[in-house]
Order: structure tokens, then C-alpha cells, then sequence
């Protein structure tokens, strides 16, 4: 039956990667301009709006969509050879991008108590880590190593 709609998985999946990911890279810049624009006591309401509706109203779906049709397709039968290195690096990254995604969640709840300590700088660090399980997740999937 899944092999049947697979193609349709397939591009469902990679929309909403794609979604999924324009969020975790946006949502840490949101953090960089509300750590630096943000008022005395780093509570920003507009910021704050930004940054919860950015998660709860694309992220959040986007991911559950993209492990949902994610884990469809690897239960087709010969999608997945388990004896290569593709899909554990693969599945690695993707509990890697699911943390990060976890660690945005909570600063963002942080952000809202008006409890952050983190700097526009660690910000912007931290926003290369999506950009590095990416690179990651590609490589894994197209080459097959």
C-alpha cells in the first residue's frame, strides 16, 4: 500500500523539510535580533509574538509531518539498505535536528520568563548547527554512502 503513494510520501516529506528547516534557521536569528533590539529587560512582546508563532505554527507541524512521512517511506520495503552508513549518519543528524529544535523551543520559553543569558554571539553560533546536520542529512541521503 505505502509503495503505491510513496512518490506522493516523498514530496510531502520534502516540503515539509523544508519548511522544518526554514524555521530552524530563522528562529535563531530571531533570538540575535531579540537578545540585541530587546527592551532593559529582554522581554520584547513583538519578538516574543515572532518567535512562538514561528514554532508552534510551522516548526512544530513541519517536523512532525517531516518524521511522519519520514518514517513512512522507510517502511517500504527497499528503501533503506541498513547494511550501508547512509542511514545511521542520517538518522543520527535527524536526532540532532531534533534537539536543536528542542533546545530553540526552550529558549524561546526562556525568552518569554525573561530569564535569557545566552548573547547574540552564542546565537549566532548556535545557528550553524542546523547548517552542519544538513549538510549531514544530504550528503547521507544522495550519495548513500
Amino acid at each position: 500500500m505505502l509503495s503505491e503513494i510513496y512518490l506522493w510520501i516523498k514530496a510531502l516529506h520534502i516540503m515539509a523539510v523544508i519548511s522544518w528547516m526554514a524555521g530552524l534557521f530563522y528562529l535563531p536569528r530571531l533570538f540575535v535580533y531579540h537578545v540585541e533590539q530587546g527592551q532593559v529587560d529582554g522581554i520584547n512582546p513583538v519578538f516574543q509574538t515572532m518567535e512562538e508563532k514561528l514554532l508552534r505554527v510551522i516548526m512544530n507541524p513541519a517536523m512532525i509531518v517531516a518524521w511522519v512521512t519520514g518514517l513512512m517511506m522507510v517502511a517500504v520495503p527497499g528503501v533503506v539498505m541498513w547494511d550501508l552508513i547512509w542511514p545511521w549518519t542520517k538518522g543520527a543528524a535527524l536526532i540532532g535536528m531534533t534537539w536543536f529544535h528542542m533546545w530553540c523551543a526552550r529558549r524561546r520559553r526562556v525568552f518569554a520568563e525573561g530569564g535569557n543569558l545566552l548573547t547574540g554571539r552564542d546565537y549566532r553560533m548556535m545557528n550553524e548547527v542546523p547548517t552542519v546536520l544538513m549538510v549531514v542529512i544530504v550528503l547521507s541521503v544522495v550519495v548513500k554512502f
